[in-house]
């Protein structure tokens, strides 16, 4: 409840400054005109070309009119098959997420990561706070394919990863999911470490598994094991949230047609670094060529453009998964 006042505060400020930014911009103008003064009008133009972003931006959000949208995201990145490879793809992953967080002004917190043996991760479990970042961060549900020259093959060959990222709305203490103790099996261990002082010494770790569903998640970021199950049975809570969302969706079955392009599970992107580069959206159409940009975390017109379609419900269809 609290994160919702906050919410709607925000955009009545919102509104309000934006108003008043008009206002002003138009005032200056009118009477810049008036005295045939210049600077006054040049000043006027500054205005109504940031005034045009703010606006843009807010459009934008439009978008985003779900009941989920406005919360944090908990976003899981998981590496597929192909081991160090496919590991060092889903580290890559998280510091895209990580740098495209920062640039929104969003927090990052890491809540559970299990390390490759060589390099990269076998999976992270990341908690993103800011306003819509579920909503923005929805469109990256999927399986991520990259396809470059291997730094892990002294042969120099071409070689194609996959790495899924799994997203879900982490749910406020106020909104009710049952969920009954006698569903749980709570497991402790010791925290991973890179050993000397920072290593931990008691089994301050957390994994729970929701027997019905079959859902496991853990935790071991702090040195607590309360607060480690703390934030453990919140991504819980989430995950049993979207799976309620995922059911809400499929009775609605508006856009059946392109359901094998949205669905969980499904191939949604491939970032191409070898023979060429570029970044293309198998769902939405939208590529682009500056790789690089979006590897470190140039993601708006790959989100801007899923959520359009989402709302059109006009998908890309019959693209090749080669870009």
């Amino acid at each position: 409840m609290t994160q919702e006042k906050s919410r709607l505060e925000a955009e009545v400020n919102e509104y309000t400054e934006l108003e008043r930014a008009f206002n002003d911009a138009e005032t200056l103008f009118v009477l810049g005109e008036e005295a045939g003064d210049t600077d006054s009008l040049k000043e006027a133009a500054v205005l109504i070309r940031d005034l045009a972003g703010r606006f843009e931006k807010v459009e934008f959000h439009k978008m985003l009119s779900e009941e989920a949208d406005p919360k944090n995201a908990i976003l899981t990145i998981n590496a597929g098959a192909g081991g160090t490879e496919s590991q060092d793809w889903a580290q890559m992953l998280l510091r895209m997420y990580q740098r495209w967080a920062q640039d929104q002004g969003f927090k990052i917190e890491v809540l559970d990561a299990l390390p490759g043996e060589e390099a990269g991760l076998k999976n992270v479990t990341v908690l993103i706070t800011g306003s819509y970042a579920y909503g923005l961060l929805k469109s990256e549900a999927g399986v991520h394919r990259l396809v470059r020259i291997s730094p892990f093959d002294s042969n120099a060959r071409r070689h194609t990863s996959f790495t899924s990222v799994f997203v879900t709305p982490e749910i406020d203490d106020d909104f009710e999911v049952v969920i009954n103790p006698v569903d749980l099996r709570i497991d402790v261990y010791r925290a991973g470490g890179k050993g000397g002082q920072g290593v931990n010494t008691t089994d301050s770790a957390v994994r729970i598994t929701h027997m019905p569903s079959g859902i496991v998640v853990a935790c071991q970021q702090e040195r607590s094991q309360i607060k480690n199950k703390d934030l453990a049975m919140k991504v819980l809570r989430s995950r049993l949230y979207e799976r309620h969302l995922e059911e809400e969706r499929k009775k609605q079955a508006v856009i059946e047609d392109s359901k094998k392009d949205i669905a969980w599970g499904s191939q949604i992107r491939s970032y191409v670094l070898h023979p060429y580069k570029m970044v293309k959206d198998h769902r939405t159409g939208f590529m682009v060529s500056t790789a690089e940009k979006t590897l470190d975390g140039e993601l708006d017109g790959f989100i801007k453009a899923y959520l359009t379609c989402r709302l059109t419900g006009e998908w890309a269809r019959g693209g090749s998964d080669e870009v």
